[in-house]
């Protein structure tokens, strides 16, 4: 995923904006950058971040920085920011994006003159400089930042700095939030609005889609109007969110509760104890023994100091290993239980079947596992929630291809999605007989939506029911 933070102030911001930026390094494992504008001009660090955590690889960059503007990120693929040349002159710019038509817009890039693309990273474009050279398409900022927005097949939203100002544009369709922060001569632009708060700053406002702001020290001032539909992603709250964010006003943690308790509502079972896959199943646990009664419990403990996230390497084999390393059982609280286990989702499945056959190595009578959200039919057109190359990467899919014989249709994938068809309970089973489920039960996609608290039209749900 990856996200973003900036900091314009009438004093030096570097204190601010690295802190606010190391608050992200739960979106993102693989790049960190930041970059500050000061009497020296641009100053900019990038950095590996893989095997180190932000805060340890910057340390001695930030002893030399000074500024009194900043922007920078965690990044799970880019390194940025980046500093660019151009007839509007030198300005930093970073993105929290993905681009499905990165070859197209290459190709009209070049037949228009564009020479070449410097940042390649793993063989590809870096997609912040391809939305850099659509913003220089045109002959003002305010014109090229809105034309990359437009531009854009997927979902970008940016952060651009010169010398008079950071700004700030979200989403054309709001995916991803842009939150503004301010306290007394400052104003900060965040992607998660917690990021700022232990800083001193207080909310200011949340960017609606499409809009484009530039902040400085002084003020907030909008440069072009939102426009009026949104389509933020529901992932957000589910999984990618940390628990102290919140996003048009709803809380993760409070929409993860309510998202737990609704769950418990429908079920049937009784287990002794209910828990939570560490970490973003344990709040959705939590409100599902709420309401349920049936006592919360920590089985397994996640042991964090030394392993990075375990989606972070790209090679499918070394990701559950690193999710296996980190786990560690309390066999005292699950010898002989009944455990139902609650997870944000159910990707390609290998790491939760591990994790069940763990706990019944470890002597577990019964693993009923409980989705956070509906089965994952689609991959991701909009975020970076997955780069597998094909779809059949999901469970769900390959499940499907098998009970259909090969011979997969939109019309019959719909019908997967009904949770009241008898090919959606088929799937269902099947992915419990698969992976070694007691029992198996998804959230509804309802239940899901309901508990975010926000119009459904405004959220998008494309890779559980493949509606744009």
């Amino acid at each position: 995923m990856g996200g973003f933070f900036g900091a314009a102030s009438a004093q030096d911001c570097v204190f601010d904006l690295f802190f606010g930026i190391d608050y992200h390094s739960h979106l993102g494992t693989k790049r960190g950058g930041m970059v500050v504008y000061g009497e020296d001009g641009f100053n900019r660090a990038i950095h590996n971040i893989e095997n180190a955590p932000f805060r340890t690889k910057f340390d001695k960059d930030i002893q030399k920085m000074s500024g009194r503007m900043g922007i920078g990120c965690i990044s799970d693929y880019e390194p940025q920011p980046l500093l660019v040349r151009s007839h509007h002159g030198t300005y930093a710019i970073t993105t929290v994006s993905k681009i499905n038509n990165m070859q197209e817009l290459t190709k009209m890039l070049f037949e228009q003159g564009h020479s070449h693309f410097l940042e390649m990273s793993g063989g590809d474009i870096n997609a912040t400089e391809m939305i850099a050279c659509l913003i220089n398409q045109k002959d003002n900022l305010i014109k090229g930042i809105r034309y990359a927005l437009e531009s854009v097949e997927g979902s970008v939203s940016i952060l651009l700095m010169n010398e008079k100002g950071i700004y700030a544009a979200r989403d054309k369709f709001g995916r991803t939030p842009v939150v503004i922060g301010k306290k007394e001569d400052a104003f900060c632009i965040s992607f998660e609005n917690f990021a700022y708060r232990n800083l001193g700053y207080k909310d200011y406002k949340e960017l609606k889609p499409g809009e484009i702001v530039v902040v400085t020290d002084k003020e907030c001032r909008t440069l072009s109007a939102p426009g009026k539909d949104m389509k933020i992603c529901t992932f957000l709250w589910v999984y990618y969110g940390y628990p102290a964010s919140s996003y048009e006003g709803t809380s993760v943690e409070q929409m993860r509760y309510e998202c737990g308790r609704r769950m418990a509502k429908r079920d049937h079972v009784n287990p002794d104890i209910v828990a939570g896959i560490p970490d973003s199943g344990t709040a959705h646990a939590i409100g599902y023994a709420n309401e349920s009664g049936i006592p919360f419990s920590r089985p397994f403990i996640k042991y964090t100091p030394t392993w990075p996230r375990s989606f972070m390497p790209t090679i499918q084999s070394q990701r559950d290993l690193i999710a296996k390393m980190k786990l560690l059982a309390v066999e005292e609280l699950i010898h002989g239980k009944s455990l139902l286990l609650i997870d944000d989702s159910i990707v390609r499945g290998t790491q939760l079947r591990e994790t069940t056959e763990f706990l019944y190595e470890s002597g577990a009578k019964e693993v009923h596992i409980r989705p956070a959200c509906p089965p994952l039919l689609y991959g991701c057109k909009y975020l970076n929630f997955s780069r597998s190359s094909s779809e059949m990467d999901l469970i769900t899919r390959r499940v499907i291809d098998r009970l259909e014989g090969g011979v997969v249709t939109d019309e019959v994938l719909r019908q997967y999605t009904d949770p009241e068809s008898p090919k959606y309970e088929q799937m269902v089973e099947e992915i419990r007989k698969e992976l070694n489920f007691t029992s198996l039960r998804f959230n509804r996609l309802d239940d899901m939506l309901d508990s975010v608290g926000i119009e459904k039209r405004n959220l998008c749900t494309y890779c559980w029911n493949g509606k744009e």
